[in-house]
């Protein structure tokens, strides 16, 4: 059995590659839905079959919580994982403290199952997660009977003391998050009557597709204002169900703006989760100019896939509306990389999530790209770069702060960069993208072994 563990920081230095990137590949599976996989799985009657599990670090430290709570997890050589779950409302108080590592989303999520039944649970996770707020789903999770105690702000180590008859919940998003919503809905599955979770404007629906996929009713109405309510009846019949996990398409952005940049590159990513509501930055980078087709696509486990065919191209400055954020809110970082690089003044709206990300996203952002010689500048929620047309100057350090998605975007900043890109710390990308440099050397990256 694969386990998580712990890797010691690992500095790098990127820079430009000999020649073009080409060739074919396939990324990890997506890290959103391996999550709600094992989750699901683990509350389902029967026996259910995975295929395509993102094997890194974040979703080995789910399959070992949904393990402590009582369901029996296995793998297979060649990827495939079985999982024989407890039964909704069957989850076993875990004998030891529950280690998230460096996965929101695992705890968050976790936190809408542990709240609704009746056990008590301690969750923890690595110096970056500690200093993550949990306060935005513990204030509507608190609405089921659950208890909770963390530290100041609402930080791990969180004690929950779940209700075994939990209230179902109604519960209106302040500001858009897939995680927070998944929480509450979660939450409402083992509450007698209807669960109900109103967002401003549609988030990421993974969630509501994999619920229904296992058997449970799940509603979705629009709202007049552009926004979603999505109803859940509680209590339903969850049944085993085989999943595949498609590729990942923030862990494809990486590959795709990399391909975008470095000149003469001509790459093929297949297989990639084609969600709607993750593909705001295919849009946007179509909007820069860049050459990037979506060949076969096809509907695999209830989910769009398809493979796409990115070239290198000449990239233009673009003004990304704030409705689009919750399509890509995780790209960012490497969409402001691609912004650097490209002609004119770019400016990304809307970015609130960013600052309760691993890290202050935003401001971590705006410093890789800063100490790299990008003038940028923040107007409330707004990211500005002023793009230098193909000509970063490079040369800076950038601080990840343990965040997966800053290192591989820092990256790909020094494989265009006209001097090397020094990252303080790369271990961590193995949270979300195990053999990312492995991968990106295949192409021709050149990053150093």
């Amino acid at each position: 059995m694969t386990q998580p563990s712990s890797s010691p920081a690992r500095a790098l230095r990127a820079s430009r590659p000999a020649s073009p990137l080409t060739g074919r590949i396939a990324v990890p599976g997506d890290k959103s839905i391996s999550h709600r996989a094992l989750m699901f799985a683990a509350l389902a009657k029967g026996e259910t079959r995975i295929v395509g599990l993102l094997e890194g670090e974040d979703v080995l430290r789910t399959a070992a919580a949904m393990r402590a709570l009582g369901a029996r997890i296995t793998q297979e050589e060649g990827g495939r994982w079985h999982v024989h779950g407890c039964g909704l409302g069957a989850l076993q108080e875990p004998a030891d403290v529950l280690d998230m590592g460096n996965s929101g989303t695992a705890a968050r999520l976790l936190s809408g199952l542990l709240a609704s039944h009746g056990i008590l649970s301690v969750m923890t996770g690595d110096a970056s997660l500690r200093r993550r707020p949990m306060k935005r789903v513990m204030d509507p999770l608190a609405g089921t009977g659950a208890t909770f105690l963390a530290r100041e702000g609402g930080r791990l180590p969180l004690a929950i003391q779940g209700n075994a008859h939990p209230a179902p919940l109604s519960y209106r998003l302040p500001v858009a998050s897939a995680q927070v919503k998944s929480a509450v809905l979660l939450a409402g599955l083992n509450a007698e009557g209807v669960t109900q979770v109103e967002e401003p404007v549609p988030t990421r629906d993974h969630t509501e597709n994999m619920l229904r996929h296992f058997g449970a009713h799940v509603t979705v109405e629009e709202t007049p204002e552009g926004g979603r309510v999505i109803r859940l009846e509680g209590k339903p019949r969850l049944i085993a169900r085989d999943v595949t996990v498609p590729g990942d398409p923030s862990s494809a952005a990486f590959v795709l703006v990399a391909a975008l940049l470095v000149p003469g590159s001509d790459v093929v990513v297949s297989n990639v989760g084609l969600n709607l509501l993750r593909t705001g930055l295919f849009t946007t980078l179509r909007e820069m100019g860049g050459r990037l087709d979506i060949l076969d696509e096809r509907t695999e486990g209830g989910e769009p896939v398809g493979d796409l065919h990115v070239r290198a191209s000449s990239l233009q400055a673009v003004d990304v509306p704030a409705d689009r954020a919750p399509s890509m809110i995780d790209e960012y970082p490497v969409l402001a990389v691609a912004a650097a690089h490209a002609t004119g003044i770019s400016r990304l709206r809307g970015l609130a999530e960013l600052r309760v990300k691993e890290s202050d996203r935003l401001a971590a952002t705006v410093a890789l790209l800063e100490n790299n010689g990008v003038r940028t500048r923040i107007d409330g929620d707004d990211l500005i770069i002023h793009g230098t047309a193909g000509h970063v100057p490079g040369g800076g350090l950038v601080e990840t702060h343990m965040d997966h998605r800053l290192a591989m975007s820092a990256s790909v900043l020094g494989l265009v960069a006209e001097k090397p890109v020094d990252i303080d710390d790369t271990a961590f990308i193995d949270t979300s993208f195990p053999g990312y440099f492995a991968l990106m050397n295949s192409l021709g990256a050149g990053f150093p072994a």
